[in-house]
């Protein structure tokens, strides 16, 4: 079994990819948290979601590993899951069993395209600068993540963004492990991250938060039990989705998941060095695809909304993860989380805040390989990156990166230079715009 992933061709060990796969699990588990009380908000069961989510991002991940042996996990995705409540469930009507059966066809699309070369191919002609800035844009975006989930940056109705309390017990537990994980990391420790975590999260049993409790309580454990997921497994609504219309389904899940897992994709790939100017993809990149697609309708048919590889997936990179087999550790991990649920949800914000914010300052790297002597390569790229962080999507970075590409070379009477698949992707990206999605 083990000899399928390739680890001495990739210089790693099991201990390796162990510890790569437990400090991923451990910077995504919030999700068992976060997507029941998104999805509860849909009037879906928030004990039925925790175990659906915890399960499918279980099998997404081993599948991710098995089937395309990447270090990438797999989970519900943030972003989609508020798309699915908010907009799809809430304003646009739609009943949440119609909601996960559109989840489900919007899988089935995928895995035609990703059959098809479609979409190893969108990420092989994506510009190499777009590749470049979406990895770094990726970075400052899960280093935004971090920094927003501990209140350090926070909204404020005239600037936007605001700068928090700094002084707090709370902030300056975070501030104190990104400190030893940066020293712990220095010093070539291994499981730096992981360690890191673990030890936050300890102090966390003593150091209070803005309530005045401490930020980690053993006597909030409950335990779940699985069969509170019969009240979301195999209740989609085919017949409301198709009812709907394929054109609505197609740009309410299909469009923007594209868009975001080519940029996770491309993203990762840069990270782990498998792309660069003369190796436009990786060949991983259609496998990794097709176990996407798949995860998408296990994760429906449990009753969660998308199920999409995670930007958090740097963080198992960052500790030596180079194989499937750091999915399937995490992946693993999540399995047993239906039972220890309660557990990986003790890790609190100012463990994994820290790991987020070096994640994305080690994925700053790509910058230093961009080509700035040309605008029209230039600005999509400086599009593509700032657009990431600042719409708190890494679609809509792509997009904007991939429209101004086009309409730059088109304007400077460069038009040949646009491939056929940029060509159709621009097109799907005005739409895009224009729809407001």
């Amino acid at each position: 079994m083990l000899k399928r992933f390739g680890l001495e061709e990739k210089g790693v060990t099991v201990g390796s990819e162990m510890l790569a796969g437990l400090t991923t699990f451990a910077t995504m588990a919030y999700i068992l948290f976060l997507n029941p009380v998104i999805l509860g908000d849909a009037g879906m069961d928030r004990g039925a979601v925790l175990v659906a989510t915890a399960l499918a991002a279980g099998i997404g991940s081993i599948l991710m590993g098995l089937i395309a042996n990447l270090p990438f996990a797999l989970a519900p995705g943030m972003g989609m899951n508020a798309y699915f409540t908010y907009t799809v469930v809430k304003q646009m009507g739609m009943p949440w069993q119609t909601a996960l059966a559109a989840v489900f066809l919007d899988g089935v699309i995928f895995l035609i395209l990703s059959l098809m070369p479609f979409r190893a191919k969108m990420i092989e002609d994506i510009p190499f600068n777009i590749k470049l800035a979406a990895a770094a844009a990726i970075g400052f975006f899960i280093a935004f993540i971090g920094l927003k989930n501990v209140g350090l940056v926070h909204g404020n109705p005239e600037t936007l963004v605001e700068m928090g309390p700094v002084f707090t017990p709370a902030t300056m537990l975070t501030v104190g492990g990104l400190i030893l994980m940066a020293t712990l990391l220095h010093r070539q420790v291994k499981g730096a991250l992981l360690w890191g975590i673990l030890m936050v999260t300890a102090c966390g049993l003593v150091v209070p938060g803005s309530d005045g409790k401490p930020l980690v309580s053993l006597a909030q454990l409950s335990w779940p039990h699985l069969s509170a997921l019969s009240q979301g497994l195999f209740k989609l609504d085919f017949a409301g989705a198709v009812h709907l219309g394929f054109a609505k389904i197609v740009f309410t899940f299909t469009f923007v998941s594209l868009f975001d897992t080519a940029g996770t994709f491309v993203g990762l790939a840069t990270k782990l060095g498998w792309i660069d100017h003369d190796k436009p993809t990786f060949d991983e990149a259609p496998r990794g695809l097709i176990a996407e697609s798949l995860a998408i309708m296990v994760g429906a048919l449990l009753g969660v909304s998308t199920t999409t590889t995670y930007i958090e997936s740097a963080a198992g990179i960052a500790q030596g993860g180079r194989t499937g087999l750091t999915a399937v550790v995490a992946g693993l991990c999540f399995l047993c989380s239906v039972i220890l649920a309660p557990l990986a949800t003790l890790i609190p914000a100012q463990a994994t805040a820290p790991v987020l914010i070096l994640v994305g300052f080690l994925m700053m790297e790509p910058l230093l390989k961009l080509r700035l002597d040309d605008i029209t390569e230039a600005l999509p790229a400086f599009l593509t990156l700032i657009m990431v962080p600042l719409t708190f999507n890494i679609a809509n970075g792509l997009i904007w990166g991939i429209v101004s590409y086009s309409l730059l070379k088109i304007a400077t009477g460069r038009a040949r230079e646009i491939h056929a698949t940029m060509w159709i992707l621009t097109i799907l990206c005005l739409i895009s715009l224009q729809r407001g999605h």
